[in-house]
């Protein structure tokens, strides 16, 4: 299991939420649990190399 970390707020009629590695896709739920359901969903999607043109971050370490 892994952990992720994840932005989200609540507008009128959804909460609406990113992963914290890939803010450049956002999902949306009806309730919290169902925001962190679909991401949970989203980050397979991401994770499994399918998606094209995925932006990445990563650490570099220099001397």
């Amino acid at each position: 299991m892994k952990e992720i970390e994840f932005t989200y707020w609540k507008n009128d009629d959804f909460y609406i939420g990113f992963i914290n590695q890939y803010p450049d896709y956002e999902t949306q739920g009806i309730s919290l649990d169902d925001l962190k359901a679909n991401l949970i969903d989203l980050w397979k999607d991401l994770e499994s190399d399918e998606v094209p043109y995925i932006r990445k971050k990563d650490k570099l370490l220099v001397a």
